[in-house]
């Protein structure tokens, strides 16, 4: 069984990410959540920063530093910009989302990522959920099993998570040997970018549903876990290519 003690601090490695919640009250509750299982970040994605007092309120003193603490962002692009693994949370099933994991089984891929990397989970709207938008940020989706009615509380959501890892670093046994230090949501978007850009110059792209055969890209360049210097060799093929296309059609003109 593996040590708390050697483990603990790979706990500062996560955050937890909100996606424009809508009530206060729920970030304090999360915030409690969180602190129960030592993680101490709290990011939020909203246009305006909530009302403090209501979120102390119920974070209660013992998670109120972080409040205190909390990272506000308006976009989420920025928010996850230095996320190396992006963790969201669904409970909506559809043709065009992934197939989902429990949140236990997410841990053989998060644990050995924790030495080297930072990671994030992200949570929705109260309301909605995660779109698929957000979604594409993302290089796996968890869904809680329930019985029959899948709608959960958002901070009670949040505590699952989080209990699932503080669980899986601390008792779980498992091997927490590091794993390599991955490209960062800065600079997958960065890639992403201009593979989307070369795929459109090429006609791959020209379909009545692009964007989702890019979500399917993304989710399979996800999934190889690309280390920086690999997105930036992507990245430079492809901007290289866009480059001599611009250049052969200067010469036609």
């Amino acid at each position: 069984m593996s040590n708390p003690k050697d483990s603990s601090h790979l706990l500062d490695n996560i955050a937890i990410v909100l996606m424009e919640p809508q009530y206060p009250e729920n970030i304090g509750a999360a915030a409690r959540c969180a602190m129960n299982m030592g993680i101490s970040r709290l990011v939020i994605v909203r246009d305006e920063f909530p009302d403090r007092e209501k979120m102390l309120k119920m974070a209660t003193h013992k998670a109120a530093h972080l409040i205190d603490q909390l990272q506000h962002f308006d976009s989420l692009a920025e928010a996850l910009a230095p996320f190396s693994q992006v963790v969201g949370t669904t409970a909506r099933l559809g043709r065009k989302r992934r197939i989902e994991n429990s949140p236990r089984y997410m841990l053989d891929t998060i644990l050995p990522l924790l030495t080297n990397n930072e990671v994030a989970i992200l949570f929705g709207p109260e309301h909605r959920g995660l779109t698929n938008d957000d979604l594409k940020y993302c290089q796996l989706t968890v869904t809680i099993p329930t019985a029959d009615f899948s709608s959960l509380n958002l901070a009670q959501a949040v505590a699952i998570l989080c209990y699932e890892l503080f669980w899986g670093i601390m008792y779980s046994g498992r091997d927490m040997q590091a794993g390599p230090k991955l490209a960062d949501s800065h600079e997958l978007e960065g890639m992403y970018e201009h593979v989307e850009s070369l795929l459109n110059r090429i006609g791959f792209l020209n379909t009545n549903d692009s964007t989702y055969w890019m979500r399917n890209i993304r989710h399979f360049l996800g999934r190889i876990g690309l280390r920086a210097k690999e997105a930036r060799i992507i990245r430079g093929f492809c901007r290289q290519f866009l480059w001599y296309q611009e250049q052969q059609e200067r010469k036609k003109q």
